[in-house]
Formats: structure tokens, sequence, C-alpha cells
């Protein structure tokens, strides 16, 4: 079985019609890259009104002849997905799961349940639901299609960047001939050997991890259990780590980590996967392989993710190790990030000082996962005695959880995706700014989300009840700044205990479900007039 990806036809751009030779059209926003972040962004600007087109040099989805890349789609994830109209597809398509259990040899040191947790409870969306990369996109597309047929252009190549005062220009490269784009905004959503970033000399360390790692995708004729297991010390990997976790179409991932000694491309050739599947789940066990490759993580921060009106998102922006599924995730959370407040400074509604504060938040974001998937790596592949030691204390101590529970929680096989908390937001017009919200269910029959995309990017003021909501001078407010005031009810409090509004008070909740702040309502006209973001 391979995977069949659909392929979409080129189409000559208006730039190199009969008679455009001296079309000089300037677009609001253009995307560089149809992978998972830039077509999420696309969504989200043409969700919002703004004109905004996307270049891909290829003419699919995923990587023609990869693997299932990403495979599992956090909470916030899947809750801006459902903003953007696809969640239900990935719903039906996907697997959901929120159980995940950790061994060492034979012995489950540690489980969970994420559906429990009050971290992710509250949401109208699952915890996780694992589906393969190219399948997201696909959606994508399709979405993107619905809102505007000729958003997407593919087999378009950006070759060249040059910015100016008022606009960017890219050179772009198609099979017809290249022509000159021109826009107000550019976000390169492109990957790590991002031509724009290289163009614009924007530096980007980046660190080459020495594990190896073997990818496997494969069919079981008899299905393991629907939940996310690992092992530290895998009996049947000489002792070292493994993931497994079921996608869409009964088709299973299985990471293998190998030495670091290990040749890659000879340690995942068929005929040594099957071995390798045998050992692991015996030696009558009947399957069919997918996909096979070898794998090895790395990381990458540019050290700014705005460069005048360029803006860097995705593997553009930063590449971490996919421990905790944190890579695909964090794209999806810059475009969510970046695509509310591009719409409300292209609308005159807010100040391009909210743009800086993309860099700000999803840059702090970055540095958080890439540590937390270093300290995985670290956990998974001990560098010295003292770590192999620390290690193996951390795994006795779980096996005895009656006695020492907390040693289970030291246990780090891959800290989840979650929701990020901008602990250094620019945009802090108050208490708990940056929190994230989860997308809760309201007492009308909509949600969180649904609400807020219906406001088209405008800020929502959220009252606890009719009697702070009264002293709000409503309209005076919504005739000044991009907000809306409304008082939200929801049956089991959910969306109270998760503001934390005190009495007296409303909570300024942005269009990416992230608090600007909570502020006592007398207070609330002063901090928006103050604010250099809304200032036009």
């Amino acid at each position: 079985m391979e995977y069949a990806l659909p392929t979409y036809p080129f189409a000559l751009p208006p730039e190199l019609r009969a008679g455009a030779q001296r079309l000089r059209a300037q677009y609001p926003v253009v995307v560089v890259g149809g992978g998972l972040t830039g077509l999420t962004l696309l969504c989200d600007l043409l969700q919002r009104g703004v004109h905004a087109i996307l270049l891909d040099e290829d003419n699919t989805v995923g990587v023609r002849g990869a693997s299932s890349r990403g495979i599992c789609y956090a909470q916030k994830s899947l809750e801006i997905f459902k903003r953007l109209g696809i969640f239900e597809r990935i719903k039906a398509k996907g697997i959901e799961w929120s159980v995940g259990r950790t061994f060492a040899g034979d012995d489950e040191i540690y489980a969970f349940d994420l559906a429990q947790a009050h971290t992710h409870n509250a949401s109208t969306q699952p915890p996780f639901i694992n589906i393969q990369q190219f399948y997201v996109e696909w959606f994508l597309v399709e979405r993107a299609n619905a809102f505007s047929p000729t958003a997407i252009r593919w087999k378009s190549k950006v070759i060249g960047v040059s910015q100016s005062k008022n606009d960017v220009a890219l050179n772009v490269e198609t099979p017809q001939g290249n022509y000159i784009l021109k826009a107000a905004y550019v976000v390169d959503c492109s990957g790590g050997n991002s031509v724009v970033r290289g163009a614009l000399n924007v530096p980007a360390p980046r660190a080459t991890g020495v594990d190896r790692w073997c990818i496997s995708d494969v069919k079981f004729k008899h299905q393991p259990p629907k939940e996310r297991w690992t092992w530290i010390k895998a009996p049947f990997n000489d002792n070292r780590a493994v993931w497994q976790h079921l996608m869409a179409d009964d088709v299973w991932r299985l990471d293998y980590q190998m030495s670091v000694t290990d040749d890659a491309d000879a340690v995942s050739t068929p005929e040594v996967v099957e071995a390798r599947l045998r050992k692991h789940f015996g030696a009558e066990v009947a399957f069919e392989l997918v996909w096979v490759g070898p794998y090895s993580y790395r990381d990458m921060l540019a050290e700014t993710f705005r460069c005048k009106r360029v803006f860097f998102a995705g593997d553009a922006a930063h590449i971490m190790s996919p421990f905790g599924a944190r890579g695909g995730n964090s794209g999806v959370q810059d475009a969510d990030n970046l695509g509310w407040k591009l719409a409300l400074v292209l609308r005159g509604e807010a100040n391009d000082a909210l743009l800086d504060t993309y860099h700000a938040e999803r840059h702090e974001a970055a540095q958080v996962n890439i540590l937390a998937t270093a300290r995985t790596n670290r956990f998974l592949t001990p560098r010295s005695k003292a770590e192999h030691g620390l290690r193996n204390a951390v795994i006795d101590l779980a096996r005895d959880n009656a006695q020492l529970p907390f040693a289970r929680t030291l246990v780090n096989t891959g800290r989840l995706s979650t929701a990020s908390t901008y602990t250094k937001t620019p945009m802090n017009l108050g208490r708990l700014a940056g929190k994230s919200i989860q997308n809760v269910r309201l007492d009308d029959a909509t949600d969180l989300s649904q609400c807020i995309a219906e406001l088209q990017g405008k800020v929502l003021i959220v009252a606890a009840n009719a009697k702070t909501a009264a002293n709000l001078s409503a309209a005076k407010l919504e005739r000044r700044f991009p907000v809306r005031c409304a008082i939200l009810r929801d049956a089991d409090s959910a969306l109270a205990q998760q503001l934390e509004i005190a009495d007296g008070e409303v909570a300024i909740i942005r269009p990416d479900l992230h608090l600007a702040g909570c502020v006592p309502s007398a207070q609330l006209f002063n901090v928006l007039a103050t604010s250099e973001l809304f200032r036009v």
C-alpha cells in the first residue's frame, strides 16, 4: 500500500496573462509555502475577508513519497480547525485518544488520561486526534478553495525577495515563466530551508541531534489498543525507545530509536523493519508495510519572526524534535496568532505595533517547545554516566508508584503539546494576560470558538453578569475600538472558572482564545485607549 495524494493543476496567474506585463497589483498578504502552517494561515485570512493568496512550489499536499509526517493534533489545534470549518472532517477520519501508557521493559511505569484533566476537559474538542498530516492539509486546501478558488497558486516557487517601505516583491518561478508579485505583507511558511529567510539574511542557528530513528507506517490484521504507548527501554528494540500510535485508515505509526552508530538507511530497509516488527508483536503477526524511512532530529530557531513586512511561521521560524507532537501544533498556533492581527491592521482597526506582538509571543512559545523537546531527548538518549544514572533511578522509583507517586511525573517520553501561555506578551492589558482559554460550550448551543469566529477578528469583552455589563458603555467602546461586548453563559460554569473574573471585572478575550487581560469594568475604556496596540 502507498499513500495516494491528490494533485492540483497549475493555473496561469494574472501577472503572466497576455497584456498583463504592466500589472502592478498589490495583494494584502501572500503566504509562501502550502504546508500545514501556510494552509492554516491562508484559511484563517480568507475567513476574515482578507484577500490573501498562497504560493507553493509543488502540486500536492504532504511530501510525495514521504511518510505520514505529523500525526498528533492537540486540542488547541483542533479548536482552531473547528473555527476554520474542518474539525468535523478530521474527527470523522482520524482516531481520538486521551490515554497514554509508558513502559520500561514489561512494566507499565506511567499512565494518564487527558480527558479527565482540568487542562483539557472543558473543551468541545478532544485532547488529541491522530491523523496523517497530508489529510489535514488536504482538508485545508478544499476549505481554502471554498473561500476562493484562485487563492492557491501551485507550481509557483519563490526564488527571490526584496522589500521597500510600502511592500514586498517576490520573484516567482512557474512552468510558464517568471513574474514579480507584490504584497503589503508576506508570511514565509516554506520550511527549514527557507529561500525567503536566507535572502533577508535572518540568522537561524540550528543544532542536529546524534540519535537516529526508523519510522514505520504499518497496517495490522489484528489491531493493538487505541492508545498512545511508549517504551523508554523496549526489550524488542535492544532496550531503546519506541512509540506506538494508531492513525487514520487503520495505519499504525511506529517510531523505533536506533543506535547512534547505526547506518540510518541500512536499519530502515523493509527486510530489517519486518524482522523488528515480528520481534515486537510476535513471529506470527500479519501486517502490511505502508511506508518506512529513517529520521534524525534537529532544532532551529530564527532570531526574529518578523523582518519589516515579512513574517516567519512554522518550520521557517522554528524546528524542534517531534517529542510530544510540538512541531506541527506549534505551526498551527503561529498561524492562529498572526492571522487576526494582520486582519485588524489591514482594516485599519489596529496599529502596526500589534504585529510586533507576534514575534514576542510566538518566539517565546518556540523557545519553550524547543526546551521541552530537548529535555525529552536527553532523557531518552542520556549523554553521560550521570544522565544514565538519573534516568535509571527515575525508572526504578516509578515502578513503585504506591510508595513514590511523584516519580512517575519525572518520566519523560515527551511532554505533550499544549496551548502556549504568553508570559512575555506586550498585549498585557490586565490580570492573566496571555492565558489560553479552552473552547467551552455555551448555553445557547454554540461554543466560544463559534462566537469568536462570528466577530471577524474583533476582540471579545465578556462580563460575568448583567450588573457588570450594565456598567459598560458598550456602544462607546465598539465605536472606538475593534471589540464586541457580551455576556456569555455556560451551563457548567467552565468558562467562568477559566476566566477567573472577579466581581466587577470583565475579561478581554482575543480572537485566538488567549486572554489580553481581566480588568475592572470601570477602567476598561482607559485600558484600551492607552494601549498602543489599538491606536490608529
